[in-house]
């Protein structure tokens, strides 16, 4: 028995020393007097005495250390990992890095989402062979893995991810649809498919009962619309339906036409923030002596408006009516909303000087990219010189 401490110091010190080798790293003298927790002596059934139960994997440590990690923010976001006996920084290191991932995008991956380090190569394998259906380069994936690493780590269930694949992919999503999942819902993938396949049927439900001929169709184009869609519940979803129909005073041909076109963005919203942005923005359009009919118009025509914080419309506003602009414009060019209310000011700023005259020409110009307002900027400063 007395042999075993022994083999188990003699493992640790060859797996810290082969992450030093693979890492670059200078070599760290270990003595006698100092060595980690894991190389010691530990104590045996023999001696009566039990290892502390929230007691952090010594040799962990020390090998996180070598390869970078940030040990304290790893502490702050998953501690188990820390005290786990058996871990596999070093195989996923050697895999990331096959994968042409740097070694500090593998510690700060490690760092922000220290699960990872339990997973096993046979497993990573797999899950890599699965992503790489939906992206054509490996370095696709491992910027999205630097951006994200509980994309790829959260979930540890290769058939379950399969099982989402193959059914999303059913529905007529596209590769690029998928793409776009992966990177912006990941979670979409770490449900279970009957959760999945429970919104994608509601979906479908919804569109049956509205009169809709291709409820197929509509699951597929309101889920293109709406990435986040699937990570929420149906009793969210349907909340919004219904409110919005309540609010606005909707059909059912013009509550599903606004479902299926712009107003999938606002479905994923949460039921209290959409009713409070609904409500603070009809007090103000009847501040400014809209009617019910201007704010249905809005809504339908721009429904991100919803999606606005309260304060940051009002002061989006109030840029644009104190820079000379009329509500009846806004209402005809709702778009203009979406830039932020410095950019707002500063182009405002920019065709105050040049004199363009909103009431002539309209308001497009707002709404236009930076490159096309900078030639026209430049082509009316250029008129006015003359």
């Amino acid at each position: 028995m007395a042999a075993v401490p022994a083999v188990r110091a003699l493992l640790s010190l060859h797996r810290s020393v082969t992450l030093q080798h693979s890492f670059g790293l200078i070599k760290v003298q270990l003595r006698s007097t100092c060595l980690p927790r894991s190389l010691s002596s530990a104590p045996t059934k023999s001696d009566g005495l039990k290892q502390p139960v929230n007691q952090e994997n010594e040799s962990l440590l020390q090998n996180l250390n070598l390869m970078g990690v940030d040990v304290k923010m790893a502490r702050q976001r998953q501690p188990g990992v820390l005290r786990k006996a058996i871990t596999n920084e070093e195989g996923l290191a050697q895999f990331l890095q096959s994968k042409g991932a740097s070694k500090s995008v593998i510690a700060s991956i490690i760092s922000r989402y220290p699960r990872a380090i339990t997973r096993s190569v046979d497993h990573l394998e797999q899950r890599w062979e699965l992503w790489r259906n939906i992206f054509k380069m490996d370095a696709e994936i491992v910027t999205i893995l630097d951006r994200s690493p509980e994309s790829f780590f959260r979930s540890s269930d290769n058939e379950n991810l399969k099982k989402n694949i193959d059914f999303l992919t059913s529905l007529g999503l596209t590769a690029k649809d998928l793409h776009r999942l992966l990177t912006t819902a990941p979670r979409t993938f770490s449900n279970s498919l009957a959760l999945n396949r429970q919104m994608v049927e509601f979906l479908q439900d919804v569109c049956a009962e509205l009169g809709g001929k291709n409820p197929e169709e509509f699951a597929k184009t309101v889920i293109s619309k709406n990435l986040y869609i699937l990570i929420r519940s149906t009793k969210r979803v349907k909340a919004n339906i219904d409110n919005l129909r309540a609010s606005l005073n909707l059909n059912n041909s013009e509550l599903l036409a606004l479902l299926q076109g712009p107003g999938a963005e606002i479905l994923d919203l949460s039921n209290d923030y959409l009713k409070k942005n609904f409500i603070s923005l009809q007090q103000r359009m009847v501040s400014l002596g809209c009617q019910k009919a201007d704010m249905k118009k809005l809504i339908i025509t721009y429904p991100m408006v919803l999606y606005i914080g309260t304060n940051t419309l009002s002061s989006k506003l109030d840029c644009l009516l104190k820079g000379g602009i009329t509500m009846k414009q806004i209402l005809e060019k709702p778009k203009v909303l979406d830039f932020s209310t410095q950019n707002i000011t500063e182009r405002l700023v920019e065709l105050q000087r040049v004199g363009y005259d909103f009431q002539k020409n309209g308001i497009n110009i707002l709404d236009s990219s930076r490159k096309r307002f900078d030639a026209k900027i430049k082509k009316l400063a250029a008129a006015l010189d003359e």
